[in-house]
């Protein structure tokens, strides 16, 4: 399995506290089936000033801690991008990465607050020529009432990241019942981690890969956790990348659920 969002780096944003966290992480990661792992600390000016060389520099220095332990997994970079002004210009400039330095970026809403014109803006990153990746939409406390916000972009040309953890319940029956919509509608590209230690928030995808079987079947399941992941690295279009399944709209049971 492939995991493109990680906080796995150690002491450069709420992720990883130290060295020694980052490679309990490594080796649980490894323990569960996970070969590569994107290193995608935050970028968010003011908070986390993270920037592509300093991202690349911290990869290389743990890429060279695990190999000195013996620890099979193979790192590459990215960053988990906030929506915020002049960030296609930063992009054009090289200091905001994508994925792996393809066209692909991984795009984290505001948890709590619809962004505004987030439609129009990511849009805009598309007709550009990147592919954003927006990260946990099952996750955000304004999802309920932006649900077809999310449809839409995905049919424009989106992406959408489901954590493995939601699936799990890691992050409560709200974002599990959101994480397996947007699983069972056929919205969610890829399933990643997001792992920010070694404690709760884990490197682990095994067990919702098999919630997505479950939902979806063993093929789709494999593209969740590695198949589209291997088209992203090797930055083929969307258009040459296995489609989402086709859409099947829920028929209303989730609704007595909160």
């Amino acid at each position: 399995m492939i995991d493109l969002h990680s906080h796995i780096l150690p002491g450069i944003d709420d992720g990883s506290k130290s060295l020694e966290m980052s490679l309990a992480m490594a080796r649980i990661a490894v323990d569960d089936g996970i070969t590569l792992m994107a290193c995608t600390p935050h970028i968010y000016p003011g908070l986390y000033m993270n920037d592509t060389d300093g991202i690349t520099a911290a990869r290389d220095q743990l890429q060279t801690a695990l190999d000195e332990h013996g620890i099979a997994l193979k790192l590459t970079t990215g960053a988990d991008v906030h929506l915020v002004p002049g960030l296609l210009e930063r992009m054009r400039a090289g200091d905001v990465p994508c994925l792996h330095n393809t066209r692909y970026l991984l795009l984290e809403p505001s948890h709590h607050v619809a962004p505004p014109r987030f439609a129009e803006s990511v849009f805009q990153l598309v007709a550009a020529g990147y592919v954003p990746v927006i990260t946990h939409p099952e996750r955000l406390t304004w999802v309920e009432d932006n649900f077809q916000v999310f449809v839409d972009l995905t049919r424009q040309g989106a992406w959408m990241q489901v954590t493995a953890g939601a699936l799990t319940g890691l992050f409560g029956p709200r974002a599990k019942y959101w994480g397996e919509r947007f699983i069972g509608e056929g919205l969610t590209h890829i399933l990643a981690t997001d792992a920010h230690s070694s404690g709760r928030r884990v490197p682990v995808m095994s067990e919702a890969r098999v919630i997505a079987q479950r939902l979806l079947g063993k093929d789709e399941a494999a593209l969740l956790v590695e198949g589209r992941q291997t088209a992203l690295l090797d930055d083929l279009p969307p258009s040459k990348v296995a489609p989402l399944p086709a859409r099947k709209a829920s028929k209303g049971w989730w609704k007595g659920l909160f």
